[in-house]
């Protein structure tokens, strides 16, 4: 009986190790049809007659991301929205430029393991692990180096350079996904409830309000 447990708790594991991520093609591909209205996990596949070279390709990741905002960076990204060939494939990427002292504010790919190069510059890179640990990860990058935040959980880059900096990611999704965490609390809509907030962060709900108006 012991034995019987045993086996169906690592079929369960198995099984939803399977389904936990995005499934494998199969086909060569399913160009993305983005006048489609049938809605499926992920998009509705092309007539693979009308698929072209543009539909795998993208230009413009060579060009330096405008930083002026009030984090100092910005993303490019390159999902299934700019490449539709990626639909189906579980990968996409994207480039980050950041100003000097620009910051990629804490957030999570609930979709997506990503993992970063750093081409420019040198970043202070970190994620926090799950309850109940919260352990803080943190390094600093130089060109070259590579680091990696796994899916789900929140974490952040900050150019800690003299320059700008730039880095490529690239995520194990074609539509990883991106919660920001403080537009997420405090910027949702409609809004939290400032007491439910309050005694959450153990802060005034006037703090709250401040923050709430800031998104």
């Amino acid at each position: 009986m012991a034995k019987i447990v045993l086996l169906l708790g690592l079929l369960a594991i198995t099984c939803t190790l399977a389904i936990a991520y995005e499934p494998s093609p199969l086909q060569d591909f399913c160009v993305a049809d983005t006048t489609s209205s049938t809605r499926v996990n992920g998009l509705a596949c092309l007539d693979s007659k009308l698929v072209q070279a543009n539909h795998f390709s993208f230009s413009g990741l060579h060009v330096t991301g405008n930083t002026s905002n009030p984090t100092g960076s910005i993303v490019t990204p390159v999902l299934v929205g700019q490449i539709p060939g990626l639909n189906t494939l579980g990968i996409s990427m994207a480039r980050i430029d950041y100003a000097p002292w620009g910051l990629s504010a804490p957030h999570f790919h609930p979709r997506a393991t990503e993992i970063l190069t750093v081409l420019e510059g040198t970043l202070f890179v970190g994620f926090v692990t799950s309850n109940p640990d919260n352990r803080l990860i943190t390094k600093v990058l130089e060109k070259g180096d590579v680091f990696v935040f796994p899916v789900g959980l929140p974490h952040f880059q900050r150019n800690v350079g003299n320059g700008s900096a730039v880095s490529i990611s690239s995520l194990s999704s074609q539509n990883p996904g991106v919660i920001t965490v403080a537009k997420a609390v405090f910027g949702s809509n409609p809004s939290i409830a400032n007491d439910i907030l309050a005694k959450a962060f153990q802060i005034d709900k006037s703090v709250i309000d401040q923050l709430q108006a800031n998104f």
